[in-house]
């Protein structure tokens, strides 16, 4: 069935492709989005593919969840809210503290405000969460059974002992899939702000006759992401730097591990999350279920550019940074019959195929990493 679906920060990434799948499955969307410039460049109608890729199929509103009049216009007539916009660099929301606070958890304070206290015809939003509320993964003890380690030690990092430790805990702890019951304690802002998010819909909406559904996603990537905004992403930041032919420094002992998934599978998900009732007033992880770690990556990328430049494993690190995340998505694939369908090898393939097609700009990771330096949290 047809229906009216807003989507917030709809011309970034994610939403750009959400919004042309929406489109071709009949439904009609609008976007509200205020094209920032660290993602869509200083002109968007020339810098930003990802905003031309919509900018003449959605009915685009130019604008920011932080202003009330904005969010009533988008909000007039739509039967579903997307909410994914928010600020998204987990190490920059160390040090941009008021800012990601007002855009993630002061946006969508408004936007539950309205929907609370005015009349309108949304029956359902779809909340961008994130891994990152989890914090460090979950880990089994041969002693004392599933663990949530804390925060690494300054010291210990300083020392090169990157892994996590749990008190009581004697025998190297046993990584394992992190689902949705598992502790949530953030080791960033930005981690903060994306549990205050979910928290927020999750509540406030079933009081109000709304159904709430919370999508926890894991490492989004594929063709389309920015490659010159230093908070998208090591896949971003090590292509533009291969492209480049500049050296690669990679944190720790490039053994730390995320659950990389393909934005094609992050989109089915959302699509199941949109349209099918049994998502309802549910939390779900979105991955692969596969833990991937960064050298992997870097060699994996050195394949498929068929180019290699230096390297070096550093033992640098940023303070905030977890360890080990990939999903436990059993949940979803029970009750949404959600199954991804791109390994992470075919999606190094196919992003790696539109990375070659693009002009590449001089990267900005080396600012990004020079103003953790001045703010104490790059080491």
């Amino acid at each position: 069935m047809k229906k009216q679906i807003l989507i917030t920060g709809g011309a970034g990434f994610i939403g750009s492709n959400l919004a042309l799948r929406l489109i071709e499955k009949g439904h009609s969307v609008t976007i509200l989005d205020n094209l920032s410039k660290q993602i869509h460049g200083d002109n968007p109608h020339v810098t930003s593919p990802l905003f031309q890729s919509i900018q003449n199929k959605v009915n685009f509103i130019q604008g920011s969840v932080t202003s009330r009049a904005d969010l009533l216009r988008a909000i007039e007539g739509q039967e579903v809210i997307v909410h994914l916009a928010a600020e998204t660099g987990t190490g920059q929301s160390m040090y941009q503290i008021e800012q990601y606070v007002n855009i993630n958890i002061g946006g969508t304070a408004i936007l539950l405000d309205i929907l609370t206290n005015s009349t309108h015809n949304v029956r359902k939003v779809v909340i961008a969460s994130s891994r990152s509320i989890y914090g460090e993964g979950k880990y089994k003890s041969d002693e004392l059974g599933d663990v949530y380690p804390s925060h690494r030690s300054e010291a210990d990092m300083t020392a090169g002992d990157f892994e996590v430790k749990f008190p009581g805990a004697t025998s190297p702890l046993k990584l394992v899939a992190t689902d949705e019951d598992s502790k949530i304690h953030p080791s960033s802002v930005y981690g903060i702000t994306k549990q205050n998010q979910e928290q927020m819909v999750m509540t406030v909406c079933p009081t109000i006759g709304i159904a709430p559904v919370a999508l926890r996603y894991q490492n989004v990537y594929g063709p389309g992401q920015s490659l010159s905004n230093p908070y998208t992403g090591i896949l971003s930041i090590f292509s533009t730097l291969i492209k480049n032919e500049k050296e690669i420094n990679i944190f720790e002992d490039g053994k730390e591990s995320r659950d990389f998934v393909f934005i094609d599978d992050v989109v089915d998900a959302t699509i199941l999350g949109i349209e099918q009732e049994a998502a309802d007033n549910n939390v779900f992880n979105v991955g692969t279920g596969v833990a991937t770690d960064v050298l992997t990556v870097v060699n994996e990328l050195f394949t498929n550019y068929q180019k290699e430049v230096p390297f070096k494993i550093s033992g640098n690190y940023r303070l905030g940074d977890i360890r080990h995340n990939f999903a436990d998505i059993s949940k979803i694939s029970s009750k949404l019959g959600f199954k991804p369908k791109v390994s992470f090898t075919a999606g190094i393939a196919k992003f790696a195929q539109w990375v070659n097609l693009q002009s590449i700009k001089e990267d900005k990771y080396a600012e990004s990493i020079t103003e953790m330096k001045e703010k104490g949290l790059f080491k």
